[in-house]
């Protein structure tokens, strides 16, 4: 009985490794046709192919994301999006972009959950043509302010959510950054929080717009629970209210995490922050794989 209980848990092993050993191949190769779609969605310098590869991109990670225990493959060589894995590793977050030859941008993406089983998939809808407040609305994945996600911070408070870092390019004048919010109800996607207090109002997300001709500083600073930013102003004061010609004036403001809400803080010393490391988000044009010609996205500082 022993001998034969030992063969029938050697079998069952060895059938358990051969199909996760299928299941990564399949993978790569779900992997290398992504890889190949991706770069269309970059480079391609037609419009209608772009969205073309766009499409084709979205069906092909659906078709990977439902083989088996897909959640544990990381599609590392996959560059041209961002990847980002939750830190309690309960989702993760797939989000890019399609450039349109106006110059604006369309944002894709989708979330992950880490179910151990069957495949849990929610669309995210970019939505933002139609937001007319957007620091000021709670939506669900099917009208998400689209951007594309560098940094997930989470927020053990007595509802827990999750802070989102990230880049939205916009037209051919202005880039924005965002601060997003994530949380779920009833297993299904959120986005927005009135958790971000202070400087003149209680905000949903913060939404920052600025020249795109210049870059940003938008990242988290772990050590003091603060996340810090560029303090953006007009070049003249009669252009107050055209935030697409904003600048950083080489001042930092923050949010400061206390009590589950985030503080505004003015005016911060970056002699008291930790310089962290600088590193950017994955440039899908800086790729040795892609076309020169293309134009490259504004470098992304966390």
């Amino acid at each position: 009985m022993k001998k034969t209980l030992l063969i029938l848990l050697i079998v069952i092993t060895a059938n358990a490794a051969f199909a996760q050993q299928a299941s990564v191949k399949q993978l790569n190769i779900y992997q290398d046709s992504l890889k190949k779609l991706g770069l269309k969605m970059i480079n391609e310098p037609i419009e209608l192919e772009r969205k073309n590869a766009n499409y084709a991109f979205i069906k092909t990670l659906v078709s990977a994301l439902k083989i088996n225990n897909s959640f544990l493959f990381k599609f590392d060589s996959l560059k041209t999006i961002s990847i980002l894995n939750s830190p309690d590793n309960k989702f993760r977050i797939f989000s890019w972009y399609v450039m349109h030859d106006d110059g604006s941008y369309r944002f894709y993406g989708s979330i992950q959950m880490n179910t151990g089983g069957p495949l849990v998939l929610h669309g995210l809808e970019d939505y933002s043509p139609l937001q007319t407040n957007p620091e000021d609305s709670v939506v669900n994945n099917r009208k998400w302010f689209g951007a594309q996600y560098y940094k997930i911070i989470p927020v053990y408070a007595q509802k827990p959510y999750y802070v989102l870092l990230g880049w939205k390019g916009n037209t051919v004048e202005s880039t924005k950054k965002v601060i997003e919010v994530l949380s779920f109800v009833d297993n299904k996607p959120q986005f927005g929080l009135p958790v971000f207090d202070g400087n003149s109002k209680t905000r949903r997300r913060v939404v920052f717009e600025y020249t795109r001709t210049v870059s940003m500083l938008l990242r988290y600073v772990p050590e003091q629970n603060l996340i810090v930013f560029d303090h953006l102003v007009p070049p003249d004061k009669k252009m107050k209210d055209r935030p697409q010609t904003f600048g950083p004036d080489l001042s930092y403001d923050g949010y400061k995490l206390q009590n589950g809400h985030w503080q505004f803080v003015s005016n911060l010393d970056m002699k008291n922050i930790p310089d962290g490391k600088e590193t950017q988000f994955n440039d899908p044009k800086k790729s040795k794989e892609l076309d020169k010609q293309a134009l490259p996205p504004e470098k992304i500082q966390q």
